[in-house]
């Protein structure tokens, strides 16, 4: 499962939220603390991380433009902006990419605050986290801070079906769309307008996958996050950003997360995520990397 799949619950807490119309956190039970607490802290602190020469970052394997494997080395977005927070602590950066788990608690249980059951280990911070405050408030172990983008909701489109006026959800009633399974995409097409879309949705492992599909013309559009269709557009293929009548969440923040023991930590990796946003850097690694910058909400 891929992380546009796993989203899809960090989306549906924020609109639960607001449905219910309560303050953040206010139908929150913070869960009992642990006793002996301190035997059980996994990960190191700032200065250990300084005194070692080395930070590790937990990332998404085999995921284009953000991180993946090239030549055998790990690349991307999320990479560079890892190598960056490293530079500005003066230590190495060192990857370590993970298969997706069932959902983004999992991950953040298996690669911040707790490990997993069987092998790997936790990471120092987690890169391409989203950040939603009331999902926040579900997940205390974790600091989610170092806002670095936005992410966004967007269509891909074949120049030819599409030579005038380029898709809006709406023209899925009767042209065929591809999707990754199980994604916020997916799951508002195959809702939109009572359901009336279903039957022309076609649903692929990957958005990478449903951008093949689209470039080889097994259908006329393309849902997904915008970076994502954008590493993935070929000759022929473009992509916009049309209004989504009904969609409450097509925008997001991107974030690291960082073991909640580990404060200083945390403000270390904000402060150079700031700076390389201040400086221009960040913005720098999207447009080497062929994909739009949105600022983040910070």
């Amino acid at each position: 499962m891929q992380f546009a799949a796993r989203l899809t619950g960090v989306v549906m807490v924020a609109m639960l939220a607001g449905q219910a119309a309560m303050a953040r956190c206010e139908d929150y039970v913070p869960q009992p603390k642990p006793q002996n607490a301190s035997r059980d802290i996994v990960g190191h602190d700032l200065d250990q991380i300084q005194e070692r020469g080395f930070i590790d970052f937990a990332v998404y394997e085999d995921f284009p433009p953000w991180s993946y494997e090239l030549g055998g080395k790990p690349a991307g977005v999320d990479i560079e902006i890892g190598r960056l927070i490293a530079e500005d602590l003066g230590v190495e950066a060192r990857f370590n990419l993970l298969a997706a788990g069932e959902n983004l608690e999992a991950d953040l249980r298996n690669n911040v605050w707790k490990g997993p059951l069987i092998g790997g280990k936790v990471s120092n911070v987690m890169l391409h986290v989203p950040y939603n405050s009331d999902f926040a408030c579900r997940v205390e172990q974790v600091v989610f801070t170092g806002q670095y983008t936005t992410e966004s909701i967007a269509i891909a489109y074949r120049k030819d079906a599409y030579p005038e006026d380029p898709p809006v959800p709406a023209y899925f009633r009767f042209d065929t769309v591809a999707v990754e399974n199980d994604s916020i995409s997916d799951f508002y097409l195959s809702s939109f307008m009572g359901g009336a879309l279903s039957t022309n949705v076609r649903r692929y492992r990957t958005t990478p996958d449903a951008m093949e599909g689209l470039a080889a013309g097994d259908t006329m559009a393309a849902m997904g996050p915008l970076a994502e269709l954008e590493s993935g557009l070929r000759d022929g293929l473009a992509v916009h950003q049309p209004p989504m009548p009904g969609f409450s969440i097509s925008r997001w923040t991107i974030g690291v997360a960082v073991h909640q023991s580990y404060r200083a930590l945390g403000y270390a990796v904000d402060d150079a995520i700031y700076a390389g946003l201040q400086d221009g850097r960040i913005q720098a690694i999207f447009a080497a990397h062929g994909v739009s910058f949105q600022d983040p909400v910070r």
